[in-house]
């Protein structure tokens, strides 16, 4: 049975985001980047289509993503990022792709600065491949 002319079937799917941002995302998990989000902005913001969202515990493991991001990204489709600001004091760096951003924060700064909260409009997009890594890391 189809639906009456004018009346749209709500659909689940998510919005599309850059599959980049997925791996942006995967790669801040691998360095055990606390509570990454990946969240769709295209319909809220225009500018650009994901946010990736991540912490760390402190500056080191901050540029330690940073870092993770930047390789993994690369190896995946060869994009650099276009501008990374805020690796001097490691406390909120931002990654600029063009149709994403990578927020990277320390995550005392994370808190204070909310994106998730400002941003609550935006879907949070399924990153993760497979059941979440637990509390301790796996070896590798």
């Amino acid at each position: 049975m189809s639906p009456a002319p004018g009346n749209p079937v709500p659909t689940l799917e998510a919005p599309p985001v850059p599959a980049s941002a997925l791996v942006a995302a995967r790669a801040a998990d691998d360095k055990l980047g606390e509570e990454t989000v990946v969240l769709a902005m295209g319909e809220l913001l225009g500018v650009v289509d994901a946010f990736v969202v991540t912490s760390g515990r402190n500056d080191r493991q901050v540029r330690a993503l940073v870092e993770e991001v930047e390789r993994k990204v690369k190896d995946h489709d060869g994009v650099a990022p276009i501008a990374i600001e805020g690796l001097a004091d490691a406390t909120w760096v931002l990654m600029d792709y063009g149709d994403f951003v990578v927020h990277v924060f320390e995550e005392h700064t994370r808190g204070y600065y909310d994106l998730e909260h400002l941003w609550s409009a935006a879907p949070r997009i399924s990153w993760q491949e497979g059941p979440r890594r637990s509390g301790a890391a796996s070896a590798n």
